[in-house]
């Protein structure tokens, strides 16, 4: 009997990213065989059966794996339904023939690739803020930029709720009076993130589209078209996580072991400072 975490086993058969999933069952929506499961608990694919929100999902023992890219036009929410009734990117890819969901999200008035998948772990791969997948937009902001501004975001702000943003590559594209376009490249995934960075220097954004992940471009694709990404897509975006998640670590391995050398240093300076015994 093979037993798999429950939030793996509902990522691998696509109903939504792993931290989705860990949120799903936390909110107490998940059954296991008609009972409620918590956050680490374990089933068998082969034999238990799942329900969320008391509807049972029928789980495939080998999946095969989709992977589309979608020309998010404004207005549509980036959810898998919305209780307010508003136009979800999910109506966009409804003749799909497999369920997908969306990888990250981009907000109602933003535009551009946005990626859907069946897979939850590159889903999860792709959003772990550390992996560090550059995502290349296109931002009008108003009133025009400044020289101060441009380097402020290219530099690092900080955001409304304290933290820093990492530094950011930025080409101005049209400058004229009243308003400016820029290509910002970022390596994160806050909420709302363009909007705020620019927000935190005294600009506002007025059209903001996301052209590119990694090296995936959306090229000609029109607002409301999708396509599947093709293999060599997959894997340069795969490889572009890689890549971020193993520098991550490294950079992680090295900060603790800059800590424990600190540690040792002030006990080393404690034993030196300590006065001897007398005899």
């Amino acid at each position: 009997m093979a037993l798999e975490r429950i939030q793996k086993v509902m990522a691998e058969q696509g109903m939504c990213s792993r931290r989705a999933a860990e949120q799903i069952i936390l909110e107490g929506r998940v059954k296991v065989n008609g009972h409620p499961v918590r956050l680490g608990d374990k089933m068998d694919i082969n034999r238990d059966v799942i329900s969320i929100d008391g509807q049972r999902i029928r789980l495939e023992k080998k999946q095969e794996m989709h992977y589309l890219m979608l020309h998010k036009p404004r207005g549509f929410v980036t959810t898998t339904s919305d209780d307010r009734g508003r136009k979800t990117v999910m109506d966009l890819v409804s003749e799909y023939p497999v369920r997908v969901f969306p990888v990250g999200r981009l907000d109602k008035d933003s535009e551009g690739l946005l990626l859907l998948t069946n897979d939850g772990n590159f889903a999860n791969l792709m959003m772990h803020p550390s992996h560090g997948v550059s995502k290349l937009y296109r931002v009008t902001v108003r009133p025009r930029a400044e020289e101060e501004q441009i380097i402020a975001l290219s530099k690092g702000v900080t955001l409304d709720d304290g933290t820093v943003t990492q530094p950011a590559v930025i080409n101005v594209v049209v400058d004229e009076p009243g308003r400016t376009v820029m290509e910002m490249t970022i390596k994160e995934g806050k909420n709302r993130e363009i909007r705020r960075m620019c927000q935190a220097v005294g600009l506002e954004v007025i059209r903001l589209r996301r052209n590119a992940m990694g090296a995936v471009k959306m090229g000609m694709l029109q607002p409301g078209q999708y396509r599947e990404l093709t293999k060599s897509e997959v894997a340069a975006l795969r490889a572009a996580a890689q890549k971020g998640k193993a520098k991550a670590q490294t950079q992680q391995s090295q900060q603790q072991a800059e800590e424990r050398r600190q540690k040792a240093q002030k006990r080393g300076a404690k034993q030196t400072r300590r006065p001897a015994r007398r005899g």
